[in-house]
This record gives structure tokens, C-alpha cells and sequence, in this order.
């Protein structure tokens, strides 16, 4: 089981799949289901009402053979006297002539229940048959009376055929000779109607047969439709996934790169610089004290010190900008208040820094992500804008917390003018992005433009109240 676990475990993908193709089998079944019984119900009423029909036409018929019969012999029975016995056999006689097809015949029971003609099943002749039932329990000669006494009757019963010594079913129409006593009637077999129906039964059936392997077939062309879809989705949305991934990558290796190469930059043209002019102040300060001139080396000394000093400083820096303690030590207000106050040192720009308490507290993620787009923000400012004066607010509300970055420079270029520039826009949006949180940019070029960077997190990155988180950091 546990080597076979991990071959039913679907992947993304194939739970999407499923998912999409979930819907259609249901749609599908629902709809072969309806179908099937919707055509069922209808075929039923059509067969009911074909079965009707021919059921109609041999009662008809057997209506027609009993007035014949009764046309043929009512001279007779019209002026016959109760008891006239010449009269009764004269009459049977020709009710026993009255046979027709290969199983119709005449039948006459005097309501006492004894049989007076029988012409194809001869035996029947001259005996009582009163309580006669059929296979299936079903009353014959007594309802043949009871139907007589009232005048006339249908009657469905099983009987054996004459011909075959077959049971099948038969319908007879009986009428009374009430002068007589006589119930005369005939009869007709009709497995004939009945295999008619079943006939129609079996091509319904075989009708709703074949829609479920209609229906079946669509379904399966379908979910082959759509996993040939989602297959192909899936192959493009993959090599789609790696141009992305080969693309993220690359980024990362550029930015990488960037900021080896900016490291690298403030370390030669800074630290190694003043370095080389510590050096130097101190190999001065060398030879003076080796001729033994010690009042001459104390200023190179002094000189040495104050660079170390001024290295020292460039190392902590360096250190702040690529990892600053205070956004650990203190939170996200003080580092940022620290960097708009070195910002504005560093480039005399008029930079202003307004934020608010927060009720809550910042998780660590959001806390580096708006740093790093604060920082991001003011680099570019620094290197394109040309602004005089900078504004940073950070703030948190009931919705989440803001971070907007405004300037007064020139504004950012045209699309078309920013296709080769930098990847600092892109690093702001994908990292604002990894956290659900929105990125808004507003730029306007003019005598009276500017740029509004806008940064916004939702409040599921902002923690619960705690007392010692309070303490320590408000922000």
C-alpha cells in the first residue's frame, strides 16, 4: 500500500483535471438518467396505448361475431317458447357450425354451468363446470354467468389453445339469453397483442440502450477533449513556468551581480581610498619618528586616526545599507527614519518622514519588503529624479498599512523609454506582490511633476496586539 500510495497521489494539475472533468461525468450521468427515463415513460404510455388499440380491434371483432351469431339464429330464439327444447338444439347446433380461423369458436354454458356447445374442445360438452378457475386463479364459467345475467360482458382469462394445447391468454365477449338461461359468448387469443407489446418493450429497450452508449461515447470523447486540453495547458502553462523561473533566475543573478558590483564600488572608491591615505599618513608618521623628528609625526598620526575614523564609519554604512540593525533592533519606523535622515545627508534633498503608531505589529516579512521599496524608492529618486524635496509616510489603518513615497522630480519616462532601464520597479512589484499586498505608481512630467510610489499591505501581515512585542517596538 505504501508503494501505491504515492501513484494515486494526483499532482496540481491532475486535480485540476479532475476538478473540470468532475462536473461533466455528473452533468452526463444526470443527463443519461433523465433521458433514459423520460424515453422509458414515453414508450410505456405508446406502448399502453398501442396495446389498447389492438385490444380495442378484437373486442370490436368479437363484438361483430356475436351479432352475427345472434342475427343468424334470432328467428329461432325470437319465437321459441322457454322450454323448447327443438328450438335449443336447433340453435346449438348452429352456434357448433360457427367456427372460424384456426382457435375461434362458439361456447354456450346454461347458467347452471354445464357446457351445451363446445364444437373444438368437445370434451367440455354436457359436464358442469361451475367454479372452473384458470392458471392464475381467475374465475371462467362463473363470470361467464355473472356477466350473461347482466346482459353482456368482457372477460380476460388464460385458456388452452385448441390447435396447440398451448395456455396463452384470451379476451371473450359473452352476451345472455335470459329466456334460456343461456350464457353464449366467444373468445380470441391474443399472444399475438402481447408479443406485439413485448416486441415494442424490446425496442425500447434496446432504443435506451443504445442512447446510454451515445451518451457514453460523447462523455468519453469529452473528457478526452478535456484532458487533451488540460494536457496541453498544462505543457504550455510549464514551459511557460521555466521561461518565468529562467527569467526570475537570471534577475537574480543580475541583481546579485548589481550589488557585488555597487559593494565592490563603495568599497574601492570609498574604504580602500581612505585606507590608502591611512597608509600613507602612517608611513609619514614612521619616518619622522625613525629621523627622530616626534613633533612632525603627530600630525600625520592625528590625520591616520581621523581616516580610520572616516572608515570606520563607511564600514557601518555599508553594513546599514545592506542589512540595518534598527529595522531588527527597533522596527520598521526607526529604520526608515534613519535612512530618510542619511538620505537627505547624504544628497542635501529636503527629505520629510511622517508615520503613525501602530495598534498592531508588523510581521518580519513586510517589515524588510517596505524597507526595501522605501530604499529602492529613494535610490532611483537620488539617480533620476532631480527633486528637491521627498516625502515618506508610513502608516497603519483598519485595512492593513501604507507606505507612500513622494517626490517632486521629473517623473518616471514613458513605457517605451523605460523598457531597458533597471529592474528596481519589477523588484518593488514582486515583492509587494509575494506578500498579497498592491503597488501603485503615479508619475507626471513637467515644470510641476513628480512621482507618488504607494505601497499597500493587508492586515493579515499585521499581528496581534502583544504586551511585549509593545515594549519593545511600536511599529
Amino acid at each position: 500500500m505504501r508503494l501505491l500510495r504515492p501513484i494515486f497521489r494526483p499532482n496540481y494539475a491532475q486535480k485540476l483535471s479532475l476538478l473540470a472533468t468532475l462536473p461533466l461525468i455528473l452533468a452526463l450521468t444526470a443527463i443519461a438518467v433523465l433521458v433514459a427515463f423520460q424515453s422509458r415513460a414515453l414508450a410505456e404510455r405508446e406502448i399502453q396505448a398501442l396495446e389498447h388499440q389492438l385490444l380495442e380491434a378484437k373486442k370490436a371483432e368479437l363484438r361483430n361475431y356475436v351479432t352475427q351469431a345472434r342475427n343468424g339464429f334470432s328467428f329461432i330464439y325470437g319465437r321459441a317458447q322457454p322450454n323448447d327444447e327443438a328450438a335449443k338444439t336447433q340453435v346449438a347446433q348452429i352456434l357448433s357450425s360457427m367456427i372460424y380461423g384456426t382457435d375461434g369458436f362458439f361456447f354456450v354454458y346454461d347458467y347452471d354451468g354445464t357446457n351445451l356447445v363446445s364444437p373444438r374442445q368437445t370434451e367440455f360438452i354436457n359436464q358442469n363446470w361451475s367454479g372452473l378457475k384458470d392458471s392464475n386463479g381467475i374465475p371462467v364459467v362463473d363470470e361467464f354467468i355473472r356477466l350473461a345475467r347482466k346482459g353482456a360482458g368482457w372477460h380476460s382469462f388464460m385458456w388452452q389453445k385448441p390447435s396447440t394445447g398451448e395456455t396463452a391468454q384470451m379476451v371473450a365477449y359473452v352476451v345472455g339469453l335470459q329466456d334460456w338461461g343461456w350464457a353464449v359468448g366467444t373468445g380470441v387469443f391474443i399472444d399475438d397483442v402481447l408479443a406485439s407489446v413485448a416486441t415494442a418493450r424490446a425496442e425500447v429497450e434496446a432504443r435506451v440502450q443504445r442512447t446510454f452508449v451515445y451518451i457514453g461515447a460523447i462523455a468519453l470523447t469529452s473528457l478526452l477533449v478535456v484532458f487533451a486540453s488540460g494536457m496541453l495547458l498544462n505543457i504550455r502553462e510549464r514551459r511557460l513556468a521555466d521561461a518565468k523561473l529562467k527569467e526570475l533566475t537570471q534577475r537574480v543573478f543580475d541583481a546579485q551581480e548589481e550589488e557585488r558590483g555597487r559593494v565592490a564600488r563603495e568599497l574601492h572608491d570609498g574604504i580602500s581610498q581612505i585606507l590608502v591615505g591611512v597608509r600613507f599618513a602612517l608611513d609619514n608618521a614612521r619616518r619622522r619618528m625613525a629621523r627622530g623628528d616626534h613633533d612632525k609625526a603627530q600630525a600625520p598620526l592625528d590625520k591616520g586616526l581621523s581616516n580610520l575614523g572616516t572608515a570606520i564609519s563607511e564600514v557601518r554604512r555599508i553594513s546599514r545599507d545592506l542589512r540595518p540593525g534598527v529595522l531588527d533592533d527597533l522596527g520598521l519606523g526607526p529604520a526608515l527614519k534613519a535612512l530618510t535622515d542619511d538620505f537627505a545627508v547624504r544628497t542635501g534633498i529636503d527629505t520629510e518622514f511622517n508615520t503613525v503608531v501602530f495598534r498592531n505589529r508588523l510581521d518580519q516579512d513586510s517589515k524588510i519588503a517596505l524597507y526595501r521599496i522605501a530604499q529602492e524608492a529613494l535610490t532611483n529618486i537620488e539617480r533620476h529624479s532631480g527633486a528637491n524635496h521627498v516625502s515618506v509616510d508610513l502608516r497603519g489603518h483598519a485595512k492593513g498599512a501604507t507606505l507612500r513615497v513622494t517626490d517632486n522630480g521629473c517623473g518616471l519616462p514613458t513605457r517605451q523609454d523605460r523598457a531597458g532601464s533597471g529592474i528596481g520597479l519589477r523588484n518593488m512589484q514582486e515583492r509587494i506582490e509575494q506578500l498579497d499586498g498592491t503597488l501603485r505608481i503615479l508619475s507626471s512630467r513637467g515644470t510641476q511633476g513628480g512621482t507618488v510610489i504607494e505601497a499597500r499591505l493587508p492586515l493579515s501581515h499585521l499581528l496581534p496586539p502583544d504586551g511585549k512585542a509593545e515594549a519593545k517596538q511600536v511599529y
